[in-house]
């Protein structure tokens, strides 16, 4: 088997199937603690050890079947963390199964938890706690094995101050009072699905809800809960359709948890509970992508982050087949083509020789977090689009990856096994198959090898308005008028902003003159916000930069942040602002943002 080179665990010698967690939420001291039991079984003779993942956790004491058990740390590696080894009181034979307990404490540090004072709250009365696992944080709140090579289910109570509410990636399964403290009360969970750790989860707030669908419930923030459940009222269309794609929902719930402004995704597909950004506001796409990782990625999961592609290539190609049945064929083959210029963007970002811009990753001493792109999602989606078009079209293509996650369902896999069982469900089309550069594909930097074929209907328009105002010289620019943008959606908005920061930098007056007659600073939608913003800073408009940095400071979803304050450092006027302004605001970031942004501008310590 594989080694995954992001974890010190050893799933081959034994194997962690079960966790019951027990713990308290302490919001004086930003800590979780207390037990974690793991199940483990042999998966060879004479085992007399366990090795778990940890990062800046305090462990007290092991037990192995109620008995004493010792353990040590090893040496601590930068992003890894540090192995904890465990020693068993008596050897298990292989297939033997054992509970180790271990008693441990989260640190205020930990890179997994964002701690909220009630000041950054909307409703600024109660402190807010939640989790980002992916990829490798849920061993910086408790020892486990942290690949995503190894599935286990899980129970959990969770103590929290009584007027607050504790949710999980999980079936809710009741709540009482904390025996042992009046002020807390604790909440039970159930997860009988087996799931990576990366996808537990936990958030803890004032928090309500709103039921919008038979398994659907959105939970918020009081102020933002009516609005959300508005927002997100598609979630149950969008359930039927990817079931009626994909196969059954085999998750129970489908709940939406809005977060504070600070979460660094857009999403997070855990399970029973998708995590959302406040920032999404309309953002359809994100819901349609979480939903679809119910299926690739949580049911059908890469067994190392090296093989990403394989949870986020097939996630966007089901996000953009819900949209192809809600909007049309056009539309999916407009939001692909939109994939395929931001994968260009991405690799102008990040230099098209560049390691990781291959579909497969080598990780060896590589932190997933900084490795991390589009790339696994738009050149993934790329690969399954131009497939697709190669072997009978969207029906026949649908069929094979309905029966891929019936195949795979409750597994971790890698790229080898994806391919072997694309070849076995199209014997009948190899000499198809044999045609594709699987080796460029695989493990070339930069863009594909091949470019599928898109239809141009929807992008025509943006690529015409974006092309008059590439080629329009000085004089020419009293023929644009507000009447330009009056044919075009809010996506083809983005997509004319998208294909402009493909080119390069528009003279001042360019800029200036779309501001005078589209008005793009009154639009409130963070999309089109995000790149208006970066194509002003780039034209160098001074304007602009106190608007790029609020926008950059008052949400931190990576997406957004990190390119507008990489565009503020090579702008000369504004560089030295946004350093200063990102020291100020680095302790309110989450732990992941503020490293990256740290590294992008020069400031890691």
């Amino acid at each position: 088997a594989m080694a995954d080179p992001s974890s010190f665990a050893s799933p081959a010698c034994c194997l962690t199937r079960h966790l019951h967690l027990r713990c308290r939420v302490d919001f004086g001291a930003r800590a979780l603690r207390g037990t974690a039991a793991l199940t483990a079984r042999a998966e060879r003779e004479a085992l007399r050890c366990l090795v778990l993942d940890t990062r800046d956790v305090q462990v007290f004491k092991v037990t192995v079947n109620g008995q004493d058990a010792q353990f040590a740390f090893g040496e601590k590696h930068s992003f890894k963390g540090t192995p904890l080894e465990i020693t068993f009181p008596n050897e298990l034979r292989r297939g033997q199964e054992a509970i180790v307990e271990i008693s441990f404490e989260s640190s205020p540090q930990s890179s997994a938890l964002q701690w909220f004072t009630p000041e950054q709250t909307s409703g600024k009365k109660h402190p807010f706690l939640f989790s980002q696992c992916q990829a490798i944080h849920c061993r910086a709140i408790f020892p486990c094995q942290d690949t995503p090579a190894v599935k286990l289910t899980y129970y959990a109570e969770i103590s929290v101050p009584k007027e607050l509410v504790a949710l999980m990636s999980a079936n809710r399964d009741g709540e009482a009072p904390d025996p042992e403290d009046s002020t807390h009360k604790i909440y039970r969970f159930s997860q009988n699905v087996p799931i990576p750790c990366y996808l537990f989860a936990l958030v803890v707030g004032a928090l309500e809800s709103r039921k919008i669908g038979p398994r659907t419930l959105v939970w918020a923030e009081k102020e933002l809960v009516d609005k959300s459940a508005y927002e997100f009222s598609e979630a149950e269309a969008m359930l039927k359709t990817a079931e009626d794609l994909a196969g059954p929902y085999v998750w129970g719930q489908y709940d939406l948890l809005v977060l504070p402004p600070s979460f660094p995704y857009g999403g997070m597909e855990n399970p029973c509970l998708t995590f959302v950004t406040p920032t999404l506001l309309v953002s359809i796409a994100v819901i349609a992508h979480e939903i679809s990782h119910s299926w690739t990625g949580n049911l059908v999961t890469n067994k190392t982050w090296e093989h990403f592609w394989l949870n986020e290539g097939h996630t966007v190609y089901l996000e953009r087949r819900i949209g192809g049945r809600l909007f049309g064929e056009q539309f999916r083959n407009f939001q692909a083509l939109g994939g395929w210029r931001e994968l260009q963007n991405t690799i102008n970002t990040l230099g098209d020789k560049n390691p990781v811009t291959n579909l497969i990753i080598n990780l060896d001493e590589v932190d997933p977090d900084v490795a991390y792109s589009s790339v696994p999602y738009e050149k993934g989606f790329a690969l399954l689009f131009y497939l697709e078009q190669l072997l009978g079209g969207p029906d026949v293509f649908m069929g094979f990856l309905k029966a891929y996650v019936q195949k795979f369902a409750y597994k971790s896999i890698v790229t080898e096994d994806w391919k072997k069982f694309l070849y076995s469900y199209f014997k009948d089309k190899v000499d198809i198959l044999d045609k594709v550069d699987w080796n460029s594909w695989f493990h070339a930097p930069g863009m594909p090898p091949v470019k599928p074929t898109y239809d141009m209907t929807l992008s025509n328009a943006c690529v015409a308005l974006s092309q008059r105002w590439v080629q329009a010289k000085e004089s020419d620019l009293g023929s644009f008028s507000s009447a330009d943008l009056k044919e075009m959606s809010s996506h083809q908005l983005i997509e004319f902003l998208a294909l402009l920061l493909l080119e390069a930098p528009l003279p001042l007056s360019h800029v200036q003159r779309m501001q005078e007659v589209y008005d793009f600073n009154a639009i409130n939608n963070s999309e089109i916000r995000f790149r208006w913003l970066r194509l002003c800073i780039r034209s160098k408009w001074e304007a602009a930069i106190p608007l790029a940095l609020k926008m950059a400071t008052e949400q931190g979803r990576m997406k957004f942040t990190r390119p507008l304050f990489r565009d503020l450092y090579s702008f000369d006027k504004s560089r030295d602002l946004a350093v200063k302004t990102f020291l100020e605001h680095r302790a309110s970031m989450h732990p992941v943002t503020s490293m990256l942004v740290g590294k992008d501008l020069k400031q890691d310590q």
